[in-house]
């Protein structure tokens, strides 16, 4: 039987935030709604858990507003001030530059993690989760976040 993480292992989980792998309706761009769920949840928390804090608007948050050519700080103002979803969504399209590249970023995203450093980063998670016989098939950072919410068996 496959080994499971052992509780607490990577501090508290969030496993409200959407899959990692669920794209935003309107951009297509995937990561966005787990942003933008980390956003709405500092809003109604004040703050993240630690197991989230150290990344929020850094790691894959930033990766990703790298790639759109905009601040971080930027799309959280405008999920915490947008009336609802559409007036969000439309903000959020007028910061982002025309051509998103969903594609390109949706590629590079889900490939993040299988260089020879980015094995060995994943190698050591899930050592620290107790799941070293896992690295062969929790093969991205992606897959560590889905394995880690309990989306991966």
């Amino acid at each position: 039987m496959p080994s499971k993480p052992i509780p607490g292992s990577s501090g508290e989980v969030l496993t409200e935030l959407p899959s990692a792998y669920q794209p935003h309706l309107s951009t297509g761009l995937l990561h966005l709604p787990r942003f933008i769920a980390k956003i709405r949840y500092v809003q109604r928390h004040g703050s993240l858990p630690a197991s989230y804090a150290k990344n929020y608007k850094r790691g894959m948050d930033r990766f990703l507003c790298q790639h759109l050519g905009v601040e971080p700080a930027a799309v959280e103002q405008i999920v915490q001030t947008a009336a609802n979803d559409a007036e969000m969504d439309a903000r959020l399209l007028e910061l982002f530059p025309s051509d998103l590249q969903a594609a390109k970023w949706n590629r590079n995203y889900v490939q993040k993690g299988m260089t020879v450093a980015g094995r060995e980063f994943l190698l050591e998670a899930l050592t620290a989760m107790g799941c070293a016989d896992r690295a062969g098939e929790i093969i991205s950072v992606v897959d560590l976040i889905e394995f880690d919410e309990r989306r991966i068996e």
